[in-house]
């Protein structure tokens, strides 16, 4: 299976409680963090939640 790697570039500094909520829960804590999950529904969905907020790329 392919993996995405997800940075965060904007902080949480007046977003919604479950912007926050979804950003923490893919492992983003720090602007500049990045994570690498399984590309999968569950992850794309919740990319889109915040895709203001991040950045999306294709993982090795």
């Amino acid at each position: 299976m392919a993996n995405i790697k997800i940075t965060l570039n904007r902080g949480f500094v007046g977003k919604t409680e479950a912007q926050k909520a979804t950003a923490k829960s893919l492992g983003l804590h720090k602007i500049g963090q990045s994570v690498v999950r399984e590309d999968n529904p569950v992850y794309r969905g919740m990319v889109a939640k915040i895709r203001h907020m991040v950045t999306v790329e294709e993982a090795d």
